[in-house]
């Protein structure tokens, strides 16, 4: 088969096509013909090295990037029933490796079965950044009465919460860099769709909500953009933060919060870690059933390199995938 691997840490170039032999699935696992692979940005991190106090440890080298894959089973492992050869599947690898592949393995208790309408690059979309959102989403509680700021909105997770505060029937204001972005934003159902690139993008949010003050900001951006963001929280709104992708993390204290009565919370981590197979369950029935529709960025296998720089660059949009030939 063919798979991406990793011989050294450091820049995307490291990444190489490469022929390996073909996985054997082992006791209790599964081996799937890989239909599409999601691209996280931690794969981007742990890539360069960088993955120090991460959530992740850095892989031992070589490696076969990846921990998001949808296919079907092609293959079992002893004490697998025969009845899984065939099936369409989707799961998340956790901290194994290997999905950057034209096959790959999987413990057969982490997988879900999917329906023929649900298609692979789709479901790879929602199972792990869709599982994401889907907790930081039930943290938000968000309601019809609401005024929504999502950061980063054309991305892989802020797509997903522009369509769910939809959704809901809340006010959805998202931002996004550039005309394009901004574009796709407002075709997900956000009301407001500003761009951030521009230096008065606050003053333009003031102004299109005529009064109204923000009451929910979902930001996984933080640096200026988060704390800019942060500062047009309205009286008793929640912040939700569940990354810092721009830089540093939104800096604020208990003076901050007190003055306005807001409410702070960090939205993943271990809360999330407790749940997270009817995480994912719960997104891919969102998929599933058409409550979203994850926005995507496709890339053939081989390049997995370019897919890797373009993320690092901000110039995808959603969630990157690669696909096998």
């Amino acid at each position: 088969m063919h798979a991406v691997r990793l011989h050294e840490f450091g820049p995307a170039e490291n990444l190489t096509y490469e022929e390996v032999p073909d996985p054997e699935a082992e006791h209790g696992q599964v081996r799937i013909k890989v239909e599409a692979a999601g691209v996280h940005l931690m794969d981007t991190v742990l890539r360069a090295g960088n993955a120090g106090g991460g959530p992740i440890a850095p892989p031992e080298l070589p490696t076969i990037p990846g921990r998001e894959i949808a296919g079907r089973v092609d293959a079992v492992g002893p004490g697998v029933a025969k009845s899984w050869v065939g099936k369409r599947v989707v799961v998340h690898l956790g901290p194994n490796p290997g999905g950057y592949a034209d096959l790959a393995v999987a413990k057969v208790q982490s997988l879900h079965e999917i329906p023929d309408h649900l298609d692979s690059p789709t479901a790879v979309a929602t199972i792990g950044t869709g599982r994401t959102a889907a907790g930081i989403l039930e943290q938000a509680a968000l309601q019809a009465t609401d005024v929504v700021l999502i950061t980063a909105a054309a991305g892989g997770m802020g797509s997903l919460f522009v369509q769910a505060a939809r959704n809901a029937g809340a006010l959805t204001v998202g931002l996004a860099g550039g005309p394009e972005k901004v574009k796709q934003v407002q075709d997900l159902g956000a009301q407001i769709a500003i761009d951030y690139t521009a230096d008065d993008w606050p003053d333009q949010v003031t102004k299109q909500l005529d009064g109204r003050e923000l009451t929910v900001v979902l930001d996984g951006v933080a640096g200026e953009i988060g704390q800019r963001a942060f500062d047009l929280l309205g009286i008793g709104g929640r912040l939700l933060m569940f990354g810092w992708s721009g830089g540093g993390p939104i800096q604020l204290t208990t003076d901050d919060l007190i003055a306005r009565g807001l409410t702070a919370t960090w939205a993943i981590g271990p809360k999330l870690m407790r749940n997270l197979r009817a995480l994912e369950a719960e997104a891919l029935k969102q998929s599933i059933e058409g409550n979203w529709t994850p926005l995507l960025t496709k890339y053939p296998l081989a390049k997995a390199a370019d897919a890797h720089r373009a993320l690092e660059n901000r110039e995808t949009v959603g969630k990157v995938v690669l696909i096998p030939a």
